[in-house]
């Protein structure tokens, strides 16, 4: 009897065994097939630009209430050279008086459709380009210089903006539209209706208002953020003994402040020109750029360009933080 227990008991765990071998084989199966299809030709060309979309949505949803001061703060005394000057603490405050505070939340669906055009073709085009120079540095038995990096980051950035105007362009109505009197206010309740409010009230042609800052604003960010985090990262490689979490902070952060150093003023121009609206009469404020630049230095001062620095690089710098590390991350768990 007691033989017969012990045998059928062996026999369980036996089972048992076989059982847990066959489950940990489909798992690494079930691995091996995601890994095969991760690093087929056609994931291996997309994954830099689904990561870098991935990423930039991530960043959006925390940085979206700063983005939405920063937008009032850049609005506020248009045309005056004096006034009180807006704080990101009043502005909030003005913000939260007139509504909820949800309100600072407007316009998220299209600042996340913004990203998911805009940082998407950006990060793609960027690793695509800085991955074609790297194997062409390597054919020469070279590294690849900081001049490079910066060409890949400027055309990645003009690139993409133009594919993602739109986008932005419906992200700052939105933003703007409570500021106007009641009777005037669109009260866009997405962003699909913002850009089909906008394409059918003023045309498709409008959608790409402000196109000119927003590539030149693409650029100059683009050559702080792309060039200065790429060189930032391989000088604290090279110098430190940092952990690679540790260089990847660091050097977003610099690359943050770089950023919004070369980029907020077109960043200004290209809020006011998106903002702007045609009269009856059909004039409109800002006839473009450069006219931007000088009525608003004309009448508000060069300095109304850098109104608002703190609040911008609060919203570049952990933006680009938080966008950098999860490309980061994305790229290393899809090796």
């Amino acid at each position: 009897m007691s033989r017969t227990v012990k045998q059928t008991a062996e026999a369980a765990r036996t089972r048992g065994s076989e059982v847990m071998d066959a489950a940990k084989s489909a798992q690494s199966d079930t691995v091996a097939v995601a890994n095969s299809f991760l690093h087929t030709p056609f994931m291996r060309s997309a994954l830099p630009f689904i990561n870098g979309g991935l990423s930039g949505m991530v960043a959006t949803t925390v940085i979206q209430p700063v983005d939405m001061i920063k937008v009032r703060i850049q609005l506020a005394g248009e045309g005056k050279a004096g006034g009180p000057k807006p704080t990101p603490l009043s502005v909030t405050r003005e913000i939260l008086a007139s509504g909820k505070a949800l309100d600072l939340y407007t316009g998220l669906s299209a600042g996340l459709l913004r990203q998911a055009v805009y940082t998407t073709a950006r990060l793609g085009f960027f690793d695509t380009f800085m991955g074609t120079l790297t194997a062409r540095a390597k054919g020469k038995g070279q590294g690849v210089g900081f001049a490079e990096r910066a060409t890949a980051g400027l055309s990645a950035g003009g690139l993409a903006a133009m594919i993602g105007n739109p986008a932005d362009l419906a992200l700052i109505r939105m933003q703007s539209d409570g500021l106007k009197p009641l009777a005037e206010r669109k009260n866009y309740k997405s962003v699909i209706d913002a850009l089909g409010s906008i394409a059918k009230s003023e045309g498709v042609g409008a959608l790409w208002a402000g196109a000119a800052p927003t590539v030149a604003r693409a650029m100059a960010l683009n050559f702080g953020q792309l060039a200065f985090f790429s060189e930032a990262k391989a000088q604290l490689k090279s110098r430190t003994d940092w952990s690679p979490n540790a260089q990847t902070l660091a050097a977003s952060g610099v690359a943050g402040f770089f950023a919004s150093f070369f980029s907020l003023p077109f960043d200004f121009v290209k809020t006011r020109l998106q903002k702007q609206q045609k009269a009856p009469d059909g004039t409109v404020t800002y006839r473009g750029m450069a006219d931007c630049f000088a009525k608003v230095a004309k009448q508000e001062g060069i300095m109304r360009f850098y109104r608002g620095f703190g609040t911008y690089y609060v919203r570049i710098a952990p933006h680009a933080m938080v966008t950098l590390i999860v490309a980061d991350y994305l790229g290393w768990l899809t090796k």
